[in-house]
């Protein structure tokens, strides 16, 4: 009781938060004043560390300094900073006392602490006022330079209209206001952080919140926070930029692409359920015209012949561009099935070669095939794996007048695995660096000499280099005009 005596005796000469520690630091009295300024009751204050209670971290070497010097001294006077129970910082002018009563082994520290924050931030924003009003008005954003305790010391007039306060309302206010409430609590620590580790974030790559106007409205805002240190003190300038509009040019955006992702899957839907309709029409037109073609049904005459052959190589065609179409829209849509198997290179290679030598011979042109000796194991899905070399082989074999084509299989170590490439080589005109860029797009096709129009549909390289990307490899094109071209599909050992 003696202690609370003492204590009540100097209440009427200290009126604000009276604190009473060991020389350890253990709160043994706490005021009514003190409940009010940092938010402890006192049943929550008396017995804890006064400096887990109110003193912030950054401030936590001076304060022991302060106590040691009270204890050395008997009485020291200060002004520090101080954190209240909900994380909020204030300023205080501290007068700390060493009190030594009889009989007890042991000093007490009285501390007397007086909340000066109204005065500190008032006397901070004449010091920013007459440094950097006149830059601060120059900038384009909204600026809010802020103390150590979170107060706006200054706010150009562009934050005030952002944020729809009159002329000078926002001085000595908590930066807090100007976010929605949801958002201050954890604002406070954050703050408090970046007081303590204060670093430059640039605008765009900074805080991406939202902003709390005079009349309780929300709207998106981008934050660059950038510490500013003068002889009297550190600060936080805060560039503060509405991005509403920009927020909504990016919905508007987003909700586009996701009209156009919707069409592009009903274009698949619709590719793939059309490519089947009309498959089984032209299965029969080729069928049967291969019949009469075959004369089962009777002689033909010349003319005949020719019309027949016509429409046959054109529904051929036609049908190529159908099953083109079809194997797009299943890789487009997700749905190709991929059927790895072991299988052999060399194999799949020699079948290739077989299906197409007459064509190659029929141009003139000499075609070979280079393989190594032993065999070429390789896990993968061998009608995918068929499928991009007769792509590969046959345009080659389309854009080579005379010359050769090769095709070459190499299968070597690596330092992740073993790689399998497969290379097409022809000796024809070359493609320019120009046309190389659009090689793979869809429905693309390269003109050749003298503006002729090549035929086929344009979807076959597209469709072969997603083939080799669903088989987890590459097509590599080199290729220099007037001198031929080289295909290179790439594939990890998997």
């Amino acid at each position: 009781m003696r202690v609370f005596d003492v204590v009540d005796l100097l209440k009427t000469q200290f009126p604000d938060a009276a604190i009473l520690t060991s020389v350890t630091g253990s709160v043994t009295y706490w005021s009514l004043g003190a409940q009010n300024v940092f938010g402890y009751s006192e049943s929550e204050a008396v017995g804890r560390d006064l400096a887990e209670l109110i003193v912030p971290q950054s401030h936590a070497h001076e304060h022991v300094q302060r106590m040691q010097e009270t204890l050395q001294s008997g009485l020291v006077t200060f002004e520090s900073v101080r954190r209240r129970q909900d994380g909020s910082l204030l300023y205080a002018d501290v007068s700390a006392k060493r009190v030594t009563l009889p009989d007890d082994t042991e000093p007490l520290i009285l501390l007397v602490e007086k909340d000066v924050t109204p005065i500190k931030v008032m006397r901070d924003a004449r010091l920013m006022e007459a440094r950097f009003r006149d830059l601060l008005e120059s900038t384009p954003d909204g600026i809010v330079i802020a103390n150590p305790t979170g107060h706006i010391v200054i706010a150009n007039s562009q934050a005030e209209r952002l944020f729809g306060y009159a002329v000078g309302e926002l001085l000595g206010k908590s930066v807090d206001l100007l976010l929605p409430e949801r958002f201050r609590k954890a604002h406070v620590g954050h703050r408090s952080n970046y007081l303590f580790q204060p670093r430059k974030r640039a605008m765009g790559s900074g805080l991406d919140l939202a902003g709390r106007r005079k009349d309780g409205s929300e709207f998106p805002i981008e934050i660059s926070l950038s510490p500013l240190h003068t002889d009297e003190s550190a600060f936080v300038m805060s560039a503060i930029r509405d991005i509403s509009e920009r927020k909504n040019f990016e919905k508007t955006l987003q909700e586009k692409n996701l009209e156009l992702a919707n069409a592009n899957q009903a274009k698949d839907r619709f590719l793939a359920s059309m490519s089947h309709e009309l498959r089984t029409p032209l299965n029969a037109i080729i069928g049967f015209t291969g019949t009469l073609l075959m004369k089962l049904p009777g002689p033909l005459t010349a003319d005949q012949d020719k019309q027949l052959r016509t429409v046959q190589g054109s529904a051929r065609h036609l049908l190529a561009l159908i099953n083109d179409l079809l194997d797009v829209a299943k890789i487009e849509a997700g749905k190709t099935e991929l059927r790895p198997e072991a299988i052999d290179c060399r194999a799949v290679l020699e079948d290739v070669i077989a299906t197409l030598r007459p064509q190659a011979e029929l141009k003139g042109l000499a075609f070979a095939l280079t393989m190594p000796p032993e065999p070429c194991p390789l896990l993968t899905d061998r009608r995918a794996l068929s499928q991009i070399v007769i792509n590969l082989t046959s345009n080659a074999i389309k854009f080579t007048t005379a010359g050769f084509v090769r095709v070459s299989l190499t299968h070597e170590a690596t330092a992740t695995g073993r790689r399998t490439d497969i290379a097409v080589e022809d000796s024809g005109e070359g493609i320019s660096p120009a046309d190389q860029t659009r090689l793979f797009d869809a429905f693309s096709r390269i003109e050749q000499r003298g503006g002729v129009q090549p035929e086929g549909t344009g979807l076959g390289l597209h469709l072969s280099l997603k083939l080799a990307t669903l088989l987890g490899g590459d097509i590599l094109v080199h290729s220099d005009t007037g001198r031929g071209s080289r295909f290179t599909l790439t594939l990890p050992e998997t």
